[in-house]
């Protein structure tokens, strides 16, 4: 039997809490640990060993695996990017009860929920999550460090560019296109493009404003 892939969960929050119980059920993956800046104690029976200072030592002391488990997705990416610097590999959490596509292109350091569809030819980028019963269907591109919240239907051919949140029940139609660092307020229903850093929406979803 091969050795398990000792794993270090960065964050223990509400997100944390979702990846430790589908990272349990994973028979290849160990977890050692989480780090938080603030929490000490233990998270859903794992321990929380310090705050993200004690990221080398960890890699230093063999554990080379990671997974970010922060919902905010520029935190999350600059997490990722700081612990790939020190080296860590990333792996995904897929829950058992989700359903992907043998063709769907899957990135690394990825969660995908239970309930989640990920349909064929679909491409879902590194440190993306798919929440619980979000529905991505054929050909979708979503980018790197999206978010889609619990009950997000995308149709066929959607784009979605880095670091979008798609807000609880948000429904995209065929073909469109959502712009990097965009957000979609809970319910919108995206009928025409979305630019780039703007809040959205509405039924039909329309830009409120220009993000920062």
């Amino acid at each position: 039997m091969l050795p398990k892939t000792k794993v270090v969960i960065i964050g223990c929050g509400g997100h944390a809490k979702v990846i430790i119980d589908i990272l349990k059920s994973d028979p290849e993956i160990d977890i050692v640990g989480c780090t938080d800046p603030y929490a000490r104690g233990w998270v859903s029976g794992i321990a929380i060993l310090g705050d993200d200072t004690i990221l080398q030592e960890l890699y230093d002391s063999g554990i080379q695996h990671a997974f970010i488990a922060i919902g905010d997705n520029a935190v999350r990416q600059r997490l990722s990017r700081k612990a790939a610097f020190i080296g860590f590999h990333f792996v995904n959490a897929i829950s058992r009860f989700a359903y992907v596509a043998s063709s769907a292109q899957l990135g690394t350091g990825i969660a995908i929920m239970p309930g989640a569809v990920i349909q064929v030819d679909a491409h879902i980028g590194d440190g993306t999550i798919i929440n619980t019963n979000a529905s991505i269907d054929h050909d979708c591109k979503i980018g790197p460090m999206c978010h889609a919240a619990p009950g997000v239907t995308l149709s066929g051919h959607v784009v979605v560019e880095e670091g979008v949140f798609l807000g609880t029940g948000t429904k995209v139609i065929d073909g469109m296109h959502i712009g990097e660092w965009s957000i979609l307020g809970a319910g919108a229903v995206v009928v025409d493009i979305i630019p780039h850093h703007c809040l959205a929406v509405g039924v039909p979803a329309r830009v409120m404003r220009q993000r920062d």
